[in-house]
């Protein structure tokens, strides 16, 4: 019984202990006594002298100890940190703070600064429910295959990565297609270091693996610590002997995942969504412009996200029946993490903390979001059409870039002899193949007359015009416009043209 439960008790039956008779005031004391547990003399005392009747309690209010300025403080300091997780934030504030005074954009009392520092992840998140929001969609895979070195790479799986110091990293390509896989169009290469989490994102312009080469090697130059190992998903940009070769050459350990597992590229996935996806987006990019711009958005970003967003690194799971649970250390940026390291020499530790000093979060967050503003400019929203090419009027397909492959592999076969009907059936049946041996010194010379040389500027003009254009389209665009003058088999070297001319424009963008 509660107190004022007992005190109401009393309070009604003290007026009838008064006037009852003294064998009545015994069984009125025994029953009160029994009711609350009182002392018999206790009872006896409060019957007599009744306490007053309680009134109602107000409630009791605490002092609000994070109130409006510091509320509006923290608002800012989480826009300038990007919008991360309370967990991420909090044990980053006391830098983010600093960082912020040094530059002009936050000027604290001292009472605030100490509230600051000693908020914890759950205050932190009631302070920002009103100002939380969603994410955006997922998009698509446009990974393939490349099974011809599977057996010289060794698979690396999630639970092999032991490598407890800077250097190993593990990478992917972010493709920015919008909804068709069709085309040309442009793709991020993400690169993640396994121990401090330093990422870097580069734009290739197109899919190529010597481009990817290429963007590799230029992300060794800004990475601040030698990279020592990489580690890629099964796909043909990566699984080459250029790519293998390289490595092999710069001393770095090649390994790759297994195939439809990306949870042992967890790392690196978890990058392609939190750092290209949510600036990027899942939009269509096509051209050299939109190159540009995805370059120098990258460039401000590789410095915002490595000296100023702290993330969480996994350090203990332990399973309990269906439960698992996960231990996380404190959350710190790349650089903490690089400056932390033993492994990092102290000339690179000194030179990344002059840069941090003179880097304005406020301003990258400015840049970065005007750079937004420019890319989005760049949106494709049509679909990238293709014209139906003479040689396969016969065939219904819909002109838009799903069908560009099926019409590839259709004139392919009617140009071997076939009907374009036998899609499905094994086409090289029969097909007898030998293998060309290998010039003794590189073939730079030409040993017939170009076919092509009167006309690349028209088709030059038309791949700037309209980078998503195919060899194929403009191959049959030409026997359109000049009957008889090109051969069916002529549609290769078109392709090894284009294909020669895409990559010297994206190798433009990597050169120091």
């Amino acid at each position: 019984m509660s107190l004022n439960a007992r005190r109401e008790l009393i309070q009604s039956i003290a007026l009838r202990y008064h006037q009852a008779s003294k064998a009545d005031k015994k069984g009125i004391l025994d029953e009160l006594v029994a009711a609350t547990g009182y002392h018999r003399k206790s009872a006896t005392r409060l019957l007599n002298n009744p306490p007053a009747k309680p009134s109602p309690l107000s409630p009791r209010r605490r002092t609000r100890l994070y109130d409006d300025d510091v509320s509006i403080a923290l608002v800012t300091l989480w826009e300038a940190a990007d919008r991360i997780c309370s967990k991420r934030l909090v044990p980053f504030l006391p830098e983010l703070i600093e960082a912020l005074e040094r530059h002009g954009h936050l000027q604290l009392e001292e009472s605030v600064r100490q509230r600051l520092c000693a908020i914890s992840p759950a205050t932190v998140d009631r302070v920002l429910h009103q100002v939380r929001y969603g994410s955006a969609a997922g998009g698509i895979s446009t990974t393939r295959p490349g099974s011809l070195l599977k057996h010289q790479i060794p698979v690396r799986t999630f639970a092999d990565w032991d490598d407890l110091k800077p250097g190993f990293f593990e990478a992917d390509l972010v493709a920015h297609c919008g909804t068709v896989n069709a085309g040309s169009y442009l793709n991020t290469l993400t690169m993640t270091d396994i121990d401090t989490g330093w990422t870097e994102c580069l734009a290739l312009l197109v899919r190529e693996q010597d481009i990817v080469v290429k963007a590799i090697d230029a992300a060794r130059r800004l990475i601040p610590f030698p990279m020592l190992g990489l580690d890629t998903d099964n796909g043909k940009e990566f699984i080459n002997y250029t790519l293998l070769e390289y490595c092999r050459r710069e001393s770095i350990t090649f390994t790759r995942s297994r195939p439809y597992k990306k949870n042992d590229q967890c790392h690196v996935e978890q990058k392609n969504g939190s750092i290209v996806r949510r600036v990027v987006g899942y939009d269509r990019f096509e051209g050299l412009a939109a190159c540009r711009i995805l370059s120098s958005l990258y460039q401000r970003l590789r410095l915002y996200v490595n000296f100023f967003q702290p993330s969480l690194k996994l350090i203990a799971k332990e399973r309990f029946g269906s439960r698992v649970v996960k231990k996380y250390d404190q959350a710190q940026t790349p650089c903490q993490r690089v400056q932390a390291s033993d492994a990092v020499e102290e000339s690179v530790k000194s030179a990344m903390r002059h840069q941090y000093h003179g880097l304005d979060p406020v301003a990258l967050l400015v840049e970065i979001e005007h750079l937004q503003d420019q890319l989005w400019q760049q949106v494709r929203l049509e679909m990238p059409q293709i014209s139906k090419p003479e040689s396969v009027q016969a065939i219904d397909v819909e002109q838009h870039n799903e069908a560009i492959s099926i019409l590839e592999l259709r004139q392919f076969i009617e140009a071997a002899g076939g009907d374009g009907e036998s899609l499905g059936r094994d086409h090289r049946k029969g097909r007898m193949y030998r293998r060309t041996k290998r010039p003794r010194v590189a073939h730079t010379w030409r040993t017939r007359k170009d076919p092509f040389e009167t006309v690349w500027p028209e088709l030059k003009q038309r791949l700037e015009e309209r980078p998503e254009m195919t060899a194929n389209v403009l191959f049959n665009t030409l026997q359109q416009r000049y009957p008889g003058q090109y051969a069916d088999g002529q549609l290769r070297t078109l392709q090894r043209r284009v294909r020669a001319w895409r990559m010297e424009r994206a190798a433009e963008l990597f050169e120091p």
